[in-house]
């Protein structure tokens, strides 16, 4: 029905504009063939199609050169996150400290989380009894509610599997219509996308996944991309600025030209709503509550973790005393264990941030790490991450070509299911968690009890790490050791990463998720691009 809807409003649009819709339907058991692609469509077969209509050239445009970014505050612009490298939306809150959330993810009703995806860092780490705990840095962006625009189409859930070169990109939602996709501006999921060859006939159909992203597997030729988008939307300004980020997409159209000799990764649509026309569900649908978590008991890292987020606010659900007594007490919520923990309103969440910025020193600092666009040289290939802390606690990152990051997946902790696993989302979004950098880091441990660990990322000290980035695999190093910053106002920074050789090791712009490890747990190349991540809990943990 989807594809009905699509292929009726495509004829009615080019009846309008004098186009010709010519069906061949002797050919159709040749013509299939040639629309089969190889992923999964969200449409059901049909005919092969040749439409005969104008369509844009593409305006010459240059791309913009790889950006590397830091390592020191001053080597950003005023309106980026030094956690992210990436512009944000309102750099006044690059004023406010961090926000450090306890985020529960076990019992299993904790899940789906609310907020992850906001959080330029997130810890996770070994809680014992088989589970795992997140600590998320909220900084420079408050979490919000979304219910994101929609296409007409199935929101593509299979990860795309490069066969040969890509053609794609992104369709976003320009909040502020100003023809440039910028980090802070969501994706359009469900959208329509269609492929012609360069006689204008119909080969491949697809739509884009849950953050907006679409693409083809195409040989080297010519061919045209068109953007079927509802009524209730149209194309942003077309062709402003670098390639990289604008629109392509014809206003009229919705039509661009590509010719492909190598993978090409920018063809993307900006899409602006109607001012007249509203979205069908627009009133029936529900945003989700406003509110973070579910939040839980703190644990001894966060001593470690608050001294080099200089001025940040630890919010948790309480501890036991052993740990209470060493870790920052700023925020304390309800010790809801059955529901996962307890949720905070975002309004209160930003009151805090407030209140903790008059009551803190302002002087902190959150640069530190070097980032550059442009992957480094080296690296083993990485299409999958599993990662295995008990039976009952499996995840994985499946790295997606079209976005270049690591999509999240996590299981059900149900023996029937084990090591089952499903997208990982935001409850505040409904989309699939998407971080550019996963980073494992291998930390000393010491029990405490057999149900709380110290564990090691205290000042001056380093170790071992993995880097994931960019569908590669990197052996580096951590570091919290003085640099010349440190050494002569005092004051730490957050957690830096080296190459072998003792240089910064760049990471992506963007989110970056850091897995804290025993230093006797295995990293294991399976093969094909699949590494297995095995966690060894210390010895005497529960």
């Amino acid at each position: 029905m989807l594809w009905l809807k699509t292929k009726n409003r495509v004829a009615a649009f080019f009846s309008a504009t004098l186009c010709i819709l010519v069906v061949i339907s002797c050919a159709a058991k040749n013509d299939a063939t040639q629309l089969q692609d190889t992923n999964p469509s969200p449409f059901p077969p049909t005919t092969a199609q040749i439409i005969l209509l104008p369509t844009a050239s593409p305006t010459p445009q240059t791309l913009s050169a790889p950006v590397t970014l830091g390592p020191n505050k001053e080597n950003f612009p005023a309106d980026y996150n030094p956690l992210t490298a990436q512009q944000v939306e309102d750099p006044s809150l690059l004023q406010i400290p961090a926000m450090l959330v306890s985020i529960s993810h076990f019992p299993t009703t904790a899940r789906p989380q609310a907020g992850l995806s906001f959080a330029p860092w997130v810890f996770e780490f070994y809680i014992t009894e088989g589970a795992t705990r997140f600590l998320s840095v909220f900084y420079g962006e408050y979490p919000k509610p979304e219910i994101p625009a929609t296409g007409d189409c199935e929101i593509r859930e299979e990860i795309f599997a490069q066969t040969a070169n890509i053609l794609g990109s992104r369709v976003w939602l320009d909040e502020n219509k100003n023809g440039r996709q910028e980090p802070f501006e969501t994706g359009v999921r469900g959208l329509c996308v269609n492929l012609y060859d360069a006689a204008g006939q119909l080969i491949q159909q697809t739509s884009t996944d849950s953050n907006g992203y679409y693409g083809f597997n195409v040989d080297a030729g010519k061919y045209i991309v068109e953007f079927d988008i509802p009524d209730w939307m149209k194309f942003t300004s077309q062709n402003v600025g670098d390639e990289n980020a604008d629109s392509d997409a014809d206003q009229v159209t919705g039509r661009v030209e590509a010719e492909v000799s190598t993978s090409l990764l920018y063809l993307d649509a900006g899409l602006i709503p109607s001012e007249t026309i509203h979205p069908p569900d627009e009133e029936s649908a529900q945003m989700p509550i406003a509110e973070v978590g579910p939040i839980r008991s703190g644990r001894m890292l966060y001593a470690d973790l608050g001294r080099f987020f200089r001025s940040s606010c630890l919010v948790y659900a309480f501890a036991s005393p052993e740990v209470l007594d060493l870790i920052p007490q700023c925020v304390f919520v309800p010790h809801d264990e059955a529901s996962g923990g307890a949720m905070m309103s975002l309004e209160r969440m930003m009151k805090i941030a407030e209140d903790n910025k008059r009551l803190t020193p302002s002087d902190f600092d959150y640069s530190g790490n070097l980032f550059s666009e442009e992957a480094p040289a080296g690296g083993a290939p990485a299409e999958q991450i599993n990662v295995r802390v008990a039976l009952l606690n499996q995840s994985g990152w499946t790295y997606d070509p079209l976005s270049e990051s690591w999509l999240r997946f996590v299981d059900d902790a149900l023996v029937e299911t084990a090591g089952q696993l499903h997208p990982a989302i935001d409850k505040l979004t409904g989309r699939q968690l998407q971080f550019d950098n996963v980073i494992v880091v291998f930390a000393e441990h010491d029990v405490i009890t057999p149900t709380n660990m110290d564990i090691h990322l205290d000042l001056g000290d380093g170790g071992f790490a993995y880097l994931f980035r960019d569908g590669k695999k990197y052996d580096i190093r951590w570091s919290l050791k003085a640099r010349e910053y440190e050494k002569v106002t005092g004051r730490p920074r957050p957690i830096y990463f080296m190459d072998a050789n003792g240089n910064q090791m760049p990471l992506k712009p963007g989110n970056t998720w850091i897995f804290v490890a025993t230093p006797y747990s295995l990293v294991t190349d399976m093969g094909n691009g699949i590494w297995q991540m095995k966690y060894v809990p210390p010895e005497g943990a529960k």
